[in-house]
């Protein structure tokens, strides 16, 4: 056991290293989506292929997270948590000098590489350096907005980095940050105890792969149909391989997710609301841009600005998660906030082609952003209660990864459904109109006669429309979830902050 002198100086330090880590890693799934037209001149990417520089990412993060938390518990989480930044900035650095599409695609899975180790070793810091109570929960706090703010963020940073450089600083913002990470994490967080064991490769594996071909297929039908080979196979590959990990975890002596876990009414409620979040409101952000983008006519830089009063909401209203918490207990926290982020979802499914921003959307997102806050702090504390210090990791990347998994699944079953309802509005408006590919965005539709561009605008409409009532039913879910599954108590405050040490 470690036993570290007393460092109560560091623990602002401590909080700013384990908080930047979390928001580099999960803004750099939005950071890109403002910049992907001009990734797409400039490297000269497909129509198909361009969504990869975003599903590359998320998907070896999100299926990856759980081994990410396991190598903190083998390893150290301070030791896994600078080679997981470093791994992140290295490779953002690479892609930031790509010359061709292979090589930004196997860079942004490297960075997903990377964000799979340092965002769970991140959380399990938390536990490690704050005492039980008010200090945890105000780490928690700070933990919880940088996730929550993350993605509104990274489509600010995006618009304004690739406005005033090029799409190139996306990727390059990374290295610095990443460098003062490394630096900084031996002198302010403390080395945990390392657990003896193995990593659990075949789980993790067979999980990634499944993910990634299922994830495949669905992004597949949004622009074939469901009955084709390439969209019926990867679907019927995910599914054996899915069901292969399950096996795998189940006789694995060291298995890489402990079905145990799982035996814990409250935290599978946690982990099942975390998915649902992720697959509701992440999903937001890409049809939200989208449709301000195109269908409003604003450009990348002001999109970006748009998304600040989020941001904002989601730090302002997580500080108080952070407080009420003590008091009231996880499950209430979590209900108003799942219900609030499906009331913003609703409002915003009521925006048209000729809505404003102040009307249809600034309301939408305070609501939308002051749920998101309201559920991260409490779905934290309830994943990681009563878990043993040799788990921490493990049980802290189950939450991450239906967050991660719940977004990339989420996208690509809701950007199906709303590819699918433009398709069929399209299909009405004549020969020039149905030769715009469903996915495509409206932007595609310059070389109709003016007389149909309304139409089209109001085709595409219609599927991010869907795409919002969809997502408010899942958050209506997880509420009934919370309901019924969350029963940890209010936190008791601990007598005095924890001391650590470097």
């Amino acid at each position: 056991m470690i036993n570290p002198p007393d460092t109560r100086k560091h623990l602002g330090l401590a909080l700013a290293v384990i908080g930047t880590t979390q928001l580099m890693v999960v803004l750099d799934a939005s950071i890109v989506n403002v910049a992907l037209p001009s990734i797409q001149r400039a490297l000269h990417f497909s129509g198909a292929n361009l969504a990869w520089v975003v599903n590359a990412y998320t998907l070896t993060f999100g299926g990856l997270l759980l081994l990410g938390g396991r190598t903190g518990d083998l390893y150290g989480k301070r030791r896994m948590l600078m080679i997981g930044v470093g791994l992140f900035a290295a490779a953002s650095l690479l892609g930031g000098l790509a010359t061709d599409s292979a090589w930004l695609i196997a860079a942004r899975a490297a960075q997903g590489v990377g964000g799979a180790i340092a965002s769970p070793t991140a959380l399990a810091l938390v536990a490690a350096t704050f005492a039980e109570g008010s200090a945890r929960n105000r780490a928690m706090g700070v933990y919880g907005a940088m996730s929550g703010a993350g993605g509104a963020i990274g489509v600010l940073m995006g618009g304004l980095l690739t406005t005033s450089l090029s799409w190139r600083w996306v990727l390059f913002v990374n290295v610095p940050i990443g460098l003062a990470v490394v630096l900084l994490a031996p002198r302010v967080l403390p080395e945990t105890e390392r657990q003896t064991g193995r990593l659990d490769l075949p789980g993790a594996l067979t999980a990634t792969a499944g993910m990634t071909l299922l994830v495949y297929g669905l992004v597949h039908a949004a622009t074939t149909s469901w009955g084709t080979p390439t969209t019926v196979l990867p679907l019927v590959a995910a599914v054996l391989l899915l069901s292969s990990f399950l096996v795998i975890e189940r006789r694995a002596p060291e298995p890489l997710m402990p079905l145990h876990l799982f035996s814990d009414r409250s935290r599978v409620g946690a982990y099942a609301v975390m998915l649902a979040i992720g697959t509701g409101i992440f999903s937001m952000f890409y049809f939200l841009t989208l449709y301000l983008q195109d269908i409003l006519g604003f450009s990348a830089l002001r999109t970006g600005l748009y998304y600040v009063p989020f941001a904002v909401m989601i730090m302002v209203s997580a500080g108080m998660a952070a407080r009420l918490v003590g008091r009231f207990g996880p499950r209430i926290l979590i209900m108003a906030g799942t219900l609030s982020a499906a009331g913003g979802l609703f409002w915003l499914s009521l925006a048209g082609q000729d809505s404003t921003y102040l009307a249809a959307v600034l309301g939408p997102m305070i609501l939308i952003a002051s749920g998101m806050a309201c559920c991260f702090v409490p779905l934290t504390l309830t994943a990681v209660a009563g878990v043993p210090p040799r788990e921490a990791g493990i049980a802290a990347a189950l939450l991450n990864s239906g967050q991660q998994v719940g977004g990339s699944l989420g996208l690509a079953v809701l950007a199906t459904v709303a590819a699918t309802l433009t398709r069929s509005h399209l299909q009405t408006l004549g020969p020039a109109a149905r030769r715009i590919p469903a996915g495509a965005g409206p932007a595609f539709a310059s070389q109709l006669p003016a007389s149909l561009h309304r139409a089209v605008d109001h085709a595409f409409v219609v599927g991010y429309v869907a795409a919002f009532r969809l997502s408010t039913l899942v958050l209506l879910v997880a509420f009934v979830v919370a309901a019924l599954t969350i029963r940890v108590p209010a936190p008791v405050p601990a007598p005095a902050p924890a001391t650590v040490a470097v």
